[in-house]
């Protein structure tokens, strides 16, 4: 599966630092607004340490690991819902992105330009998501017409319609639609991801700040946004760490206390947020790391490979990566006992190396 985040926020409070420090690209970062005119997009492999190790002892003559895709979307301002700036076409690529990087800007510097002339986190997530509902509204009235010819006609359709109410209600208290929980409910269910609601898409809140203030800063946006995933990351010194060495960035990070980089810590929270795990396959061939949802069973799993493995599944043999690096490989797990047989109601695990049978 493919993941994408789509970095969003005012201009000017870091957003194409950020993807430039997170890709190693060189696009436009400068101080006005709407350097970024379009959506810039890098694809990034994550940093996977047991994908590594699985390398080092299968030596296949391949190695694919998992990737992100970044889209640095241009900065939306007051009036985008409305077409301000180029508000329609901002707003649009949001629709395409799996989750969204908000990133807020709590550090200050007088050299570079604030669009609203001052700095304040509170206002500016407001600004940011009123937008975005503004928007939303404006796709729910419009379901809301379809939907009143469809009631009329058939009576069993008002929980449709009912539920598009419950969500117009929410936004218009200044909820996000992503507060508002689903019925259990087909319909519904089919419904809600055809309306495309720009603010149903996960968000977590990007914290631009700078060193010494990075705990006061994120409890300040922690208070703002509540249950929303907060990372306090000082971009400067992100897009720095870009451009060091691999030893260089080692020692420097081991300077500042910090444990990993701002995109791996951006990857992971994003794997946490979506409920996304890893599980990896290895041969002489290629070893590679595959992306799915926790719970996902071994059947649709293997159809992240290809659908004909899906379709003509039989069995799985599964080893941890725990175990299959203390192991050396397949040989010694499965002769220690660490290899299991699964069959189709095996719900996959992060981390295990698995081997798929099928007759396809």
């Amino acid at each position: 599966m493919n993941l994408s985040l789509g970095i969003v926020g005012l201009p000017n409070v870091g957003k194409s630092t950020l993807f430039n420090a997170l890709t190693k690209n060189d696009i436009p970062a400068e101080n006005y607004p709407f350097c970024t005119i379009d959506p810039n997009h890098g694809i990034v492999t994550v940093a996977d340490e047991r994908l590594n190790k699985i390398v080092e002892i299968e030596k296949p003559a391949k190695v694919t690991p998992a990737v992100v895709e970044f889209v640095d979307i241009a900065g939306i301002v007051k009036g985008a819902s409305e077409g301000e700036g180029l508000g329609n076409k901002f707003l649009a690529n949001i629709r395409e992105v799996s989750a969204i990087i908000h990133v807020v800007r709590a550090f200050h510097n007088d050299n570079i330009t604030h669009v609203e002339n001052s700095v304040d986190p509170a206002r500016d997530i407001e600004l940011i998501n009123t937008e975005l509902i503004l928007k939303d509204l404006e796709t729910l009235k419009q379901r809301k017409g379809q939907l009143e010819g469809k009631v009329r006609a058939n009576p069993k359709d008002k929980p449709l319609m009912d539920f598009v109410i419950e969500l117009e209600n929410a936004l218009d208290s200044g909820k996000l639609a992503n507060a508002v929980a689903t019925p259990n409910n087909d319909e519904i269910k089919i419904l809600r991801r055809e309306l495309y609601l720009l603010t149903d898409k996960p968000v977590m809140y990007v914290v631009n700040s700078s060193e010494g203030n990075y705990e006061k800063d994120a409890a300040v946006i922690k208070e703002i946004v509540g249950e929303h995933m907060v990372l306090p990351i000082d971009i400067k010194t992100e897009a720095d760490l870009s451009t060091m060495t691999d030893q260089d960035r080692i020692e420097f990070m081991q300077a500042l206390g910090l444990e990993m980089t701002g995109f791996e810590l951006l990857t992971k929270s994003a794997y946490e947020m979506l409920g996304l795990i890893s599980y990896f396959t290895s041969g002489e061939t290629e070893s590679r790391a595959w992306t799915i949802y926790k719970g996902t069973k071994a059947p649709a799993a293997a159809g992240v490979i290809h659908s004909d493995i899906q379709d003509h599944f039989i069995a799985a043999d599964v080893v941890s990566s725990e175990d299959f690096i203390e192991y050396g490989g397949w040989l010694k797990a499965r002769d220690a006992g660490k290899v299991g047989l699964q069959g189709k109601e095996y719900v996959m695990r992060d981390g295990d190396v698995v081997l798929f049978k099928h007759n396809g």
